[in-house]
């Protein structure tokens, strides 16, 4: 099936999420957006908290919209970080296409909306984790900034330093730091302690990962344990018995840590349980978790979204878009990401929709009046989506 809309106008509106900080476009990717024959409009101030002032991005070749209604307005192609509101996306052109994060907890009238619009809705989320998808892969990108900020964030909350040191008062010992999940947030956080000095230990479901663990010098918990595969590189959800086995086994080496960085997530479902209430309390006094899956539930019995707790002398930490501190860098790498997307999506200054390619229908969440993915479409079905 395809469809071909000529003239392609892109828009780039303001982020209105609270808490978002990046941008879909950076002046390095508008000049690549050009030249697909694309024209670029940007809403002034959408990238300022980004530190992409307006004369930069207008400098790049973007046209300036003073609001959201005269960017958005005949647009072809809308490309955003977080999906639109269910306002918003009533206001989106109609038949337009979205390029942005959809995530399965998107609410169900923002799904409702897209399909009253007729929006074909590009889910980042959905990018198939093929050879030729990795220039497009947004989840892996920012993961790997939320990595490397969740070893930062930990550190600057830690009352101890993370390196070795030998002074003439004596040699201070290293930081133990463990990483549960050594996916792609995982694996920068395992660098990024390694190379502040820390003695690393990491585990993950995934046999596979143990030599990528130790190549970058930390050592690799195995765990005598049959896990179930997932797709796309990802690990697959859980029994209750495996995840029971697991946190015995990792107990005491949660217990013995300076500083728990936990990345375990499955795609569309609550974040498994690793550390229990009763771990926690039994961690040396000023130790520091920091859980990335805290925006879907938290690997940790003791994480509060969004929060930071106090668990006797242990304090856990819960981030919510972890990336989106780090707003410069985190935008550059996902204009990049947007760029390769929608230069998939483009050819000779036409969006063309074929959907016997994979990547265009792997990534289609929505088209033509109508929710593709299974798990959006069974989540709306069901009346609203359920909550971590």
């Amino acid at each position: 099936m395809s469809g071909t809309i000529a003239r392609v106008k892109l828009a780039v509106p303001r982020e209105t999420a609270a808490g978002e900080l990046r941008v879909a476009v950076s002046p390095d990717s508008i000049p690549r957006l050009r030249a697909l024959g694309l024209e670029v409009t940007v809403e002034r101030g959408a990238g300022v908290a980004a530190r992409f002032s307006d004369a930069a991005l207008e400098a790049a070749g973007a046209t300036l919209a003073p609001d959201r209604a005269s960017c958005l307005g005949g647009a072809h192609l809308v490309c955003a970080v977080q999906p639109p509101s269910a306002d918003e996306a009533e206001r989106l052109p109609e038949g337009a296409a979205l390029v942005s994060f959809l995530p399965v907890s998107t609410p169900a009238a923002v799904v409702r909306q897209l399909v009253l619009r007729r929006i074909t809705a590009f889910s980042f989320e959905l990018v198939p984790r093929i050879s030729r998808a990795q220039s497009m892969d947004a989840l892996s990108s920012q993961a790997s900034i939320g990595g490397y900020k969740a070893v930062c964030l930990g550190a600057a909350r830690m009352p101890k330093i993370l390196p070795l040191q030998m002074t003439a008062a004596g040699t201070i010992a290293p930081a133990r730091v463990l990483v549960m999940g050594a996916g792609v947030a995982g694996l920068q956080a395992i660098a990024t302690a390694r190379r502040l000095g820390a003695v690393v230990e990491a585990t993950d479901v995934r046999p596979a990962v143990r030599e990528e663990v130790q190549s970058l010098g930390a050592h690799f918990v195995e765990l005598e344990l049959e896990a179930q595969a997932g797709e796309g590189g990802y690990a697959g959800e859980q029994s209750e018995e495996f995840l029971a086995r697991q946190r015995e086994l990792i107990g005491q080496r949660v217990e013995q840590s300076d500083l728990v960085v936990t990345t375990a997530a499955v795609p569309g479902r609550r974040a498994p349980v690793l550390i229990t209430r009763d771990v926690v309390e039994r961690m040396r006094d000023g130790a520091v978790i920091v859980d990335l899956a805290a925006d879907s539930g938290g690997n940790c019995a003791c994480t509060v979204p969004g929060e930071e707790v106090q668990v006797g002398g242990v304090t856990v930490i819960g981030p919510r878009n972890l990336p989106a501190t780090v707003p410069t860098t985190s935008s550059q790498v996902l204009a990049r990401n947007v760029a390769a997307l929608v230069g998939h999506l483009v050819r000779n200054g036409e969006l063309v929709l074929d959907f016997d390619d994979a990547i265009t229908a792997g990534c289609c969440a929505v088209h033509a009046g109508e929710v593709r993915n299974p798990a959006l479409r069974e989540a709306v079905q069901a009346g609203a989506v359920p909550s971590p």
